[in-house]
């Protein structure tokens, strides 16, 4: 994934998601706001469902010309199709991930807060990093990836990077201009109308 001169959507599938629904729920948000990358994003472990619900989104994503990828499991997105791997250990993974899937693969890392994961992680080989949450959430320790990581890193780092996390519409418009994409997935899966809820979030990129 290159870097935009305008901040692009990255979409992250809920952690569970509902077969005879989602695909149809993806492709109504996919065919309303234009999207970079959509990560499978899912909490099972079993092979056979995560196999069915990468296969569905990848035909999804594929007929529109969006990129997917997988988090973590890298003998899955080589054996069904997929664009890359997403690994949520940041940086410790990535070289393994880069040898094992090839140079045109994408191999992103999730680097939560950390400035020096981000760094190692692009090092390593990664294509883009993500830093988060950027807004306040129940999960993991409290801790947020503040503004001026962002700030830093678009200045002195050509690597791009994905917000994610916690995303409020205020959010999004004081991060525009320092970062590459945005993470978006509960902030609209969890609405009604994930379109709507969509074009409210990212208003503030015109």
């Amino acid at each position: 994934m290159s870097a935009p001169e305008q901040p692009q959507l990255y979409l992250i599938t809920p952690h569970e998601i509902e077969l005879a629904q989602f695909p149809g729920a993806l492709a109504r948000v996919l065919d309303a706001v234009p999207v970079a990358c959509l990560r499978l994003s899912l909490s099972t472990h079993d092979e056979d469902r995560l196999s069915r619900a990468a296969d569905a989104c990848r035909e999804v994503a594929h007929a529109r010309d969006v990129a997917i990828v997988i988090t973590d499991h890298l003998i899955l997105a080589e054996r069904l199709g997929l664009d890359g791997v997403h690994l949520s250990s940041a940086a410790r993974q990535v070289r393994a991930a880069r040898k094992a899937l090839g140079p045109d693969a994408i191999v992103g890392a999730f680097c939560g807060t950390s400035r020096h994961d981000g760094m190692s992680a692009g090092e390593a080989g990664a294509d883009y990093v993500s830093f988060g949450p950027v807004g306040a959430t129940a999960l993991g320790d409290g801790s947020m990836a503040q503004d001026d990581l962002f700030e830093w890193w678009s200045q002195m780092i050509e690597l791009p990077v994905v917000a994610e996390g916690g995303l409020d519409p205020e959010t999004v418009a004081r991060l525009a201009p320092v970062t590459d994409f945005f993470g978006i997935g509960d902030e609209i899966w969890r609405a009604e109308d994930p379109v709507a809820a969509l074009v409210a979030l990212t208003a503030p990129l015109g």
